[in-house]
């Protein structure tokens, strides 16, 4: 019953601020409740206390003890959300799948699948030496193991 409560307020937070989305929400045994979020410009503190209020404001701590901790998504953590993805076009990403590791700019996003461009160096088809060649792939969603957004400096 605590964990639909709380469910319910932070979809009526979320749909207050339709730029946001909900990347994880656990409750622990002794109420301890940890929200994680994401949104299409990205996260601000003041996104985070509106969803933290959202469900604080709306439970009674004279009736149930609990905690609370609203928190973005992390710039290293793997994206796990389809719109993680299409905010992040243009962007180096490394995808795990299950045969191989990709690193490259992510192109598009659809809700079936992503399209990745990266450049290899291959053997010459006549001669020796090396050309550099510029690939492609579409990757399935259910195909994507870990993804990863690659931060550059």
């Amino acid at each position: 019953m605590f964990r639909t409560t709380v469910e319910n307020l932070l979809k009526e937070g979320l749909d207050q601020k339709q730029n946001l989305f909900l990347i994880d929400l656990t409750i622990s045994e002794d109420n301890a409740i940890k929200v994680i979020i994401d949104g299409d410009n990205g996260v601000t503190v003041e996104d985070c206390m509106f969803i933290s209020r959202a469900i604080e404001h709306n439970l009674d701590r004279e009736e149930l003890d609990f905690s609370l901790e609203v928190a973005s998504s992390g710039a290293t953590a793997p994206l796990i959300n389809k719109r993680q993805y299409m905010k992040n076009i243009g962007r180096t990403l490394e995808i795990k799948t299950a045969d191989k590791v990709i690193e490259g700019i992510l192109i598009n996003a659809t809700d079936k699948l992503i399209t990745v461009q990266w450049k290899s160096r291959e053997p010459k088809p006549i001669g020796k030496g090396k050309i550099t060649v510029q690939n492609e792939a579409e990757i399935a969603y259910q195909n994507i193991v870990e993804a990863k957004v690659m931060i550059k400096f």
